[in-house]
């Protein structure tokens, strides 16, 4: 239940720092490193927020 927890919040937005403190992790690095995924969803917003602050 929490890996689904924290992958379902993470994709919603929901900082990570939030997730970290929900699931009781004492280190924010374990709730990086075990739950935050790049879905392609993702890369592909990260690629348009790139474009769009270039100015060609």
């Amino acid at each position: 239940m929490r890996p689904s927890t924290a992958s379902s919040l993470l994709a919603a937005g929901v900082h990570i720092k939030v997730v970290q403190e929900l699931l009781g992790h004492a280190r924010y690095a374990i709730t990086a490193d075990t739950y935050s995924h790049v879905a392609p969803a993702q890369r592909r917003e990260a690629a348009d927020r790139i474009e769009d602050s270039l100015d060609w």
